[in-house]
């Protein structure tokens, strides 16, 4: 039995966000049908399936798809919609990428479809949300973090941000509240008897996720400057060194018991006061032996490789971890033995490797069932599903509304 066994979930999004979020579902247990447009893909980051037999590979290895089955269906036909409406029927959830008022133009927003199905779990996931002056503005994860304050805080303190890839506000802001909110609107759904609309916007989760950083901010109007502070690795028991052979190690000696074991390790126990300080979350250091300690460390992380100062680092329990390449990750014993790289059997092409699966569940763990679909792989069976005969089929792909 899976977690999420029975629960039906439409797919209408077109960015890796939202298929994420979905996947996460799926690996639960989830039956996902993904909704997809005909034509080429139209966004640069498409989550869209690959077309033709000469792709599967490609489509074996897109991990967010996985779990999941392919419809192409014209939203924009009235037959195509006919059908939609009755797949929304049948479904718990439906998520949605659009730009707000895209969905209502469509025909297929929530105040449509609650009136079809009034247990629907509706969730939208959008730049800026469903209301407000920025709601309808194009972006990207790199403006959602701008506007959460938290580009600004990371990087050195000498010139501009640095960009921490998409994983805040995509990733984290928008494929992760949407999971949340999505599992919570069911539950709710079990006392209630009625869905609910789930309205996720990635600034929004972005911005969540600094609530941590607001504290010295609303309590005291402190606000934290990039570089400066000890989770920016401004004070020497945070930080990433380099070793002898040109890899690097981190540190995360905030504890004041993994720092004094540093310093003794090293022979430094005149260090061992200088520890951290919680006033070191919003100051940036200002006694001059901050920058001794700091480049005795420099130094010193210089004489050994990246893995003997692991090993001798672990052994004296201190805080540590190597700086990994993604070739270094899914080699790693303890990656493995959580099994966050899993190998999923295919007919044709063997084993397919993956990120595994989280969050662990002791009774009802996830499973990868299927790899990532064909573009329409499963059009003619999803509409037999619905009753429709073959004849009933060609006729509908004749006219595009399906493909």
């Amino acid at each position: 039995m899976l977690a999420l066994e029975g629960v039906r979930i439409l797919e209408l999004t077109r960015v890796a966000p939202g298929t994420f979020c979905t996947m996460i579902l799926g690996d639960l247990g989830a039956e996902v049908l993904k909704i997809e447009a005909p034509g080429p893909a139209e966004f640069v980051g498409s989550s869209i399936s690959p077309k033709g037999e000469e792709n599967r590979k490609q489509a074996a290895y897109f991990a967010l798809n996985r779990n999941k089955k392919s419809i192409v269906l014209n939203l924009k036909a009235e037959r195509g919609r006919e059908i939609f409406y009755r797949l929304a029927q049948q479904a718990d959830v439906i998520v949605e990428g659009f730009r707000p008022g895209v969905a209502q133009r469509l025909g297929i927003d929530y105040d449509t479809i609650k009136k079809l199905n009034s247990k629907i779990v509706y969730c939208s996931l959008s730049g800026y949300g469903q209301d407000g002056p920025y709601r309808t503005f194009p972006g990207h994860d790199i403006n959602y973090i701008s506007f959460a304050g938290a580009l600004g805080l990371i990087g050195p303190p000498e010139g501009p941000p640095v960009i921490p890839l998409n994983l805040v506000a995509d990733f984290a802001g928008a494929s992760l509240h949407g999971v949340i909110g999505i599992l919570t609107a069911l539950l709710a759904r079990n006392k209630t008897g009625k869905g609910q609309y789930v309205d996720v916007a990635y600034m929004d989760g972005a911005i969540s996720l600094m609530t941590f950083f607001t504290t010295s901010y609303f309590l005291d109007g402190i606000i934290p400057k990039r570089g400066e502070t000890a989770l920016h690795g401004a004070y020497p028991y945070y930080g990433v060194y380099q070793t002898k052979d040109g890899k690097y190690i981190t540190l995360g000696c905030i504890e004041e018991h993994f720092w004094e074991n540093l310093c003794r390790l090293l022979g430094r126990e005149d260090y061992i006061s200088y520890h951290f300080s919680s006033e070191h979350f919003v100051q940036k250091p200002e006694d001059t032996k901050w920058e001794e300690i700091h480049s005795f460390l420099k130094q010193t992380f210089l004489t050994k490789t990246r893995d003997e100062w692991f090993e001798l680092l672990v052994q004296n329990d201190i805080t540590a971890g190597k700086v990994y390449t993604l070739d270094e990750v899914f080699s790693d014993p303890q990656v493995l033995h959580r099994q966050m790289v899993i190998e999923v059997e295919h007919p044709t092409l063997g084993k397919i490797k993956q990120v595994g699966i989280t969050p662990k569940l002791s009774d009802t763990p996830g499973k990868v069932r299927s790899l990532s679909p064909l573009l329409g792989e499963h059009t003619d069976e999803i509409l037999q599903g619905l009753g429709l005969n073959q004849e009933e089929i060609e006729s509908l792909r004749k006219e595009g509304v399906i493909d």
